[in-house]
């Protein structure tokens, strides 16, 4: 591990973006069990160190109201009618499904803290550092890194716990893009840290 990670477990909390059903499918199946098993333990052991756990959701409205004709990604998930609330693909999966009293917060766009009120839902918890894993690397992830960065939060990138389609895009973002703003770690790393 190229820095040491200290961890103030009451000013932390875990972002956990887009595991949901539809966008875990678009990850390749021989990835989608281990990426869930990393996740699921991460999540499970942060929560018995008490940190918080949060949770970011993609979903549209009824008819994709949120939807530009000009937005290539959202016109597609549109097209097909992906991510709609209350349809069983914009569901977070059972495997890292969260538990009572912690937050899911709905997002319209790509980005964790665009269209929500995540920053409000940080603010309330006093927390400084954010741990995030998501997918996909180069969407959520990614916007959410250059946003929260701005924002002055001190930002953990979990590597093995957010997916791409691309991984070439996924290797570039987290051995060249992300370690300019965020510590760069595996979960086993992570968990050391705790």
């Amino acid at each position: 591990m190229p820095e040491t990670l200290t961890i103030d477990k009451a000013r932390t909390a875990i972002i956990i973006m887009d595991y949901q059903n539809d966008i875990v499918g678009s990850v390749p199946a021989e990835q989608q069990g281990p990426l869930l098993q990393r996740a699921r333990l991460l999540l499970d052991r942060a929560r018995q160190a008490g940190l918080a756990v949060i949770y970011v959701v993609v979903r549209f409205r009824e008819g994709y109201p949120e939807v530009s004709p000009r937005n290539k990604v959202f016109g597609s998930i549109s097209q097909a009618g992906r991510l709609r609330e209350g349809t069983p693909g914009a569901e977070i999966h059972p495997e890292v499904a969260p538990r009572a009293g912690e937050a899911v917060v709905t997002k319209r766009r790509v980005g964790a803290f665009s269209t929500t009120d995540l920053a409000a839902v940080l603010r309330t918890r006093d927390i400084h550092t954010l741990v995030l894993l998501g997918i996909a690397t180069s969407g959520c992830v990614l916007s959410t890194v250059r946003w929260a960065a701005d924002e002055d939060y001190k930002l953990v990138v979990i590597s093995d716990a957010c997916a791409d389609r691309d991984e070439e895009v996924h290797r570039v973002l987290m051995q060249k893009v992300f370690p300019r703003q965020a510590t760069v770690v595996t979960v086993q790393e992570f968990l050391s840290s705790l």
